[in-house]
């Protein structure tokens, strides 16, 4: 592959300095808990940590994982939000925080989900569960290997609902990584943001449970997003709150705090701060097209290279530098190819620094020629030349 330099330095002085990668701040801000991480979502740059990788009980902040887990089900086809979920008996008797679903009843998998968003309901939790993999422990397998996949490594779940278990734990840092992850889902935010809503259980349908949602910032911090609360007598209060201003989204997650007030108070904080120092610049869209490279052999005589994911920086308000875009692609590309297909990738340096890179995919299918195709070609091209 040979590099290819889509834009030089730009002219365009954007509020940055060459800034780590990992940690953006270190100023103390004395959160008032156990642990505490403020993450920007687009980049997964931390900008505040406080014992962000101590092992805590999370209690029903658990159920971000059970709700990604949800999330990606319904985004492969696996399930659908119509779909009709038989509540087993295992499943209604959790207790606990529930919606007091009855075993028999039927329920819509989106009833499932807002029960679990607002309520934080442990049989709804289970319910779901049960209906995505067959039984509670083989979801909670499946939740384990994600918080691998997603680079959770002081996380072993042991339920699906946070119901206290010894060895169910994880940490502020890895609670920031799965909230993101549930974050890219554009259908989640609609329940997320649910204030209050009545849900008819039984079955027969003849009890409203009235569902009001956990957490306050919705009401209390302007742009909030989501994203879950948690409380146990191990765990005490938690939070992951999210908040959108611009383009900049943070989650700021709060473990171990001593009441809900503290819980509320601190992550306003750490939002607060983050959006006071930190911008975020676009870089690009997911499906802008970056480059156009020929084809040999195939059907098509060139494809259209994208990109795979939206681009951000996070910027430090008030300071300046320069932001350089270089792609990595090849000069020509061989037949057959699919649609998203890695091609390339985009790298984005701030003052030289490397701060991203984002993969470049195939826009469209472009099948081998035939000989029908390469002599059609042929014709054409000699019939333009002359």
């Amino acid at each position: 592959m040979k590099k290819k330099l889509i834009s030089a330095i730009l002219l365009l002085l954007i509020l940055i300095t060459s800034i780590p990668s990992e940690i953006y701040a270190v100023e103390d801000l004395k959160i008032n808990a156990k642990s505490a991480v403020l993450m920007d979502i687009n980049t997964g740059a931390v900008l505040y940590k406080l014992n962000e990788d101590e092992k805590l009980a999370p209690a029903s902040i658990t159920k971000i994982m059970t709700m990604v887990l949800g999330m990606e089900a319904l985004s492969k086809g696996k399930i659908t939000l119509d779909d009709k979920v038989m509540v087993s008996e295992y499943a209604a008797g959790m207790g606990g925080s529930q919606v007091f679903l009855e075993a028999g009843e039927t329920q819509t998998v989106e009833n499932l989900f807002k029960a679990i968003v607002i309520r934080s309901a442990n049989d709804a939790s289970v319910a779901l569960a049960e209906h995505i993999s067959g039984s509670e422990d083989i979801f909670v397998k499946m939740m384990n290997q994600k918080a691998n996949e997603l680079g959770m490594r002081n996380t072993q779940f042991y339920n699906c609902s946070g119901l206290p278990h010894n060895e169910h734990h994880t940490s502020a840092y890895d609670v920031a990584l799965m909230s993101k992850e549930l974050l890219k889902y554009e259908k989640v935010h609609e329940w997320l943001t649910i204030y209050m809503e009545d849900l008819t259980v039984g079955k027969n349908k003849n009890s409203i449970q009235t569902m009001v949602n956990t957490n306050r910032l919705i009401k209390e911090y302007d742009g909030t997003t989501g994203v879950k609360t948690g409380s146990t007598n191990e765990a005490g209060f938690c939070v992951s709150g999210s908040a959108k201003k611009g383009n900049l989204e943070l989650v700021a997650v709060v473990m171990g705090a001593t009441d809900s007030k503290t819980r509320f108070n601190e992550a306003k904080r750490m939002l607060d701060y983050g959006f006071a120092n930190y911008d975020s610049a676009e870089i690009g869209k997911k499906g802008d097209i970056l480059a156009t490279i020929p084809v040999e052999k195939g059907k098509l005589q060139e494809v259209d290279i994208m990109l795979s994911k939206d681009s951000y920086v996070l910027l430090p308000k008030g300071k300046k530098g320069n932001i350089e875009k270089e792609t990595v692609l090849p000069d020509i590309l061989h037949a057959p190819i699919l649609a998203g297909d890695e091609i390339g990738e985009l790298i984005i340096k701030i003052d030289g620094k490397e701060m991203d890179r984002i993969k470049l995919v195939s826009k469209s299918d472009v099948e081998k020629a035939n000989l029908v195709n390469i002599l059609n070609k042929f014709i054409n091209n000699y019939l333009k030349g002359r």
